[in-house]
């Protein structure tokens, strides 16, 4: 079995302690879930791990067995701009990888020109070489990691593509490389619902080892086994998945607190006999004292963080919000949408999720002013104060200090409960300590300038939130708190997620873009849809798969029963009262505003309504096969 093992690494970065001497090791078939608030030093881990970066003095803190491979995943990926997708993702030294690169770009001239001798010359190596190199399972794998990301264009440039395709490249080619140990930093980040589900699958089945950090709760409790908590320099190590952790941490953090209020106990009693002045006549009370002073250097031991909070105002908000009304938008001949209409109201909680690249983004801007329609109505209530929390931070200037750009927001904040809090004390509550506030922006890193700018938005006090990927970049602990906030913010929530865990907690309504401007409407959880979807997809499969009916001796059916006579001349009439019955119901819904609780009950009638109506449908097309005989 091939173990990785650290020792003792120690990383300071200015005035924080990353890593305090921490150990650990990593085996195969470990599946390793990175857990810390943003900036205890999670991406830097990985980046150490990776060769990227090393602790501090001249200590070697990691031993590895020979010819051990190592894949990252990092979160700021960078390929030559001029490289194709098929060159950046079979960039691997292997002679596998380098026979199925070959092979592959040889495909592509021969697609574009099949009859060039040039191109069959050069068709015909990399097939030779394929057989050679005994890589025709690894050119399946490969294809397969690529369809299921949704990488289909391999002929492209990298210049070409947008940040999210070029992140799912990065993923597929350090998957198709199949290191000894994977490291993924956010690998769920740009993926939709169905490649999340498949990553889980594969990564559960990979033959190597795997740490990744990911703010996906579900992901995390469907893949992990073990679980790493970086907290104020200390690494904790926990057996499990995501739920077991939580369990276990709860207990660590009991006992610790126990323990922590028995030596306070212990050295309240000792410091009494100290002061009561007790000569030192003989080796006990010299001992008590030594042991007095080990008590007092070994006080105060148990860092616990802050409880982030988010207790900022909001303005009053009238009844119309936002509204789109015929809404008709296209790019380079893509439709967007087609005959749009969205009326948002306040305390709506709406999720937009999907297919990527169907525009989801594109309607967040929409809805924010940022972009005109090209055909339909857009109007916004005279009350509305929107905050949009984009998936790339405003212009920050790098030199500014955190407190100096908060400031230009506001100096003092009013809560819910119409006191004031200053920016200083925000910053707290938001897991800023006050050494951190003069700060300047450029020394925070990645989550840490997320969580500034978050704060900056929330401070100017909107009634209307438009979020964009929120999940992405932000760690656990500020997650949860925000989704508690949205559960109680007054205003309206228009939010574009791939995470099920927060679309659940969060989001009454979903949008479905399915592409080409399609865009479907559930009312009810993310787990709900996603679990009728994969019985759809099921049922469809069944058909698709379903073998075509064997000949044999017997004699074959040439017409109706007595019985299946008798239902063929009343199933048409059945199927136009399920069709009246579905159109019924669809426009019930859209008439019942924000009674969540009725439209949930008209969505399972109407998802009973169309499954009947299918099944009549396939059932008149057998009848209809025999019905003129």
């Amino acid at each position: 079995m091939k173990e990785l093992k650290i020792a003792e690494l120690t990383k300071t970065y200015g005035e924080k302690t990353l890593f305090d001497h921490i150990s650990f090791s990593i085996r195969d078939k470990d599946r390793i879930g990175l857990i810390g608030t943003n900036g205890t030093g999670k991406t830097s881990l990985l980046n150490i791990l990776a060769g990227k970066d090393s602790g501090d003095g001249d200590v070697n803190s990691i031993q590895q067995p020979n010819e051990y491979q190592i894949g990252y995943l990092s979160q700021d990926q960078t390929f030559d701009p001029n490289l194709t997708v098929v060159e950046a993702v079979f960039q691997g030294d292997t002679p596998i990888i380098k026979a199925v690169k070959n092979y592959e770009l040889a495909l592509l001239a021969l697609a574009e020109d099949g009859s060039s001798e040039a191109a069959q010359k050069k068709y015909a190596q990399a097939e030779e070489r394929m057989n050679k190199e005994d890589a025709w399972t690894a050119d399946t794998d490969a294809k397969i990691i690529l369809q299921k990301l949704g990488i289909e264009t391999l002929h492209k440039k990298i210049g070409e593509l947008s940040g999210g395709q070029k992140k799912r490249v990065s993923l597929a080619q350090v998957l198709i490389e199949s290191p000894d140990l994977l490291l993924l930093d956010e690998p769920t980040n740009h993926l939709d619902y169905e490649a999340i589900s498949w990553l889980e699958s594969f990564l559960n089945s990979y033959r190597g080892a795997i740490l990744m950090v990911t703010h996906d709760r579900y992901f995390l409790d469907r893949v992990t086994n073990r679980i790493f908590e970086l907290s104020f320099g200390k690494l904790y190590e926990y057996k499990g998945n995501y739920e077991a952790y939580l369990l276990a941490k709860a207990e660590r953090e009991r006992v610790e607190v126990e323990q922590e209020e028995k030596r306070k106990q212990l050295y309240k009693q000792e410091l009494e006999w100290m002061r009561a002045g007790v000569q030192a006549r003989g080796t006990k009370q010299q001992a008590r004292q030594d042991r007095f002073h080990d008590l007092k250097e070994n006080l105060n031991q148990v860092n616990h963080k802050d409880q982030l909070e988010i207790d900022v105002g909001t303005q009053r908000l009238g009844k119309k919000v936002l509204e789109i009304q015929g809404g008709c938008y296209e790019i380079e001949d893509k439709v967007i949408l087609n005959d749009f209409n969205l009326l948002i109201q306040a305390k709506d909680r709406i999720g937009i999720t999907g297919k990527n690249g169907a525009g989801k983004s594109t309607l967040l801007n929409i809805l924010a002013g940022r972009i005109p329609l090209m055909s339909g109505v857009y109007s916004i209530g005279e009350t509305v104060h929107l905050a949009y929390y984009t998936q790339q931070n405003e212009a920050m200037d790098p030199n500014k200090r955190m407190i100096a750009y908060l400031q230009e927001a506001a100096e003092q904040v009013q809560r819910n409960d119409g006191t004031t809090i200053s920016v200083a004390e925000l910053l707290e509550r938001f897991l800023f300590p006050r050494f951190m506030h003069g700060t300047i922006i450029g020394k925070l890193s990645g989550g840490e300038k997320r969580r500034l700018y978050l704060l900056k938005l929330l401070i100017t006090q909107p009634n209307v939130l438009l979020l964009d990927e929120p999940t992405n970049d932000l760690d656990i602990d500020t997650l949860t708190i925000l989704e508690d906030y949205i559960q109680s913010f007054k205003g309206a929530v228009v939010a574009v997620s791939h995470d099920r865990y927060f679309l659940d907690k969060t989001m009454d309504k979903l949008l479905i873009f399915q592409g080409s401007g399609q865009i479907d409407s559930y009312f009810g959880s993310m787990s709900e849809y996603v679990t009728i979807a994969k019985e759809q997809s099921k049922k469809i499969a069944k058909i698709e798969n379903k073998p075509l009916k064997k000949t044999s001796d017997k004699k074959e059916k040439i017409k109706l029963t007595y019985m299946e006579q008798k239902e063929w001349e009343t199933i048409e009439a059945e199927i136009e009262v399920l069709e009246e019955t579905t159109t019924q119901l669809a426009e019930e819904m859209n008439h019942q505003g924000d009674d969540f609780t009725k439209l949930q009950q008209l969505q399972n009638e109407l998802t009973i309504a169309e499954k009947e109506l299918e099944d009549k449908m396939e059932r008149w097309e057998y009848l209809s096969e025999f019905a003129n005989n």
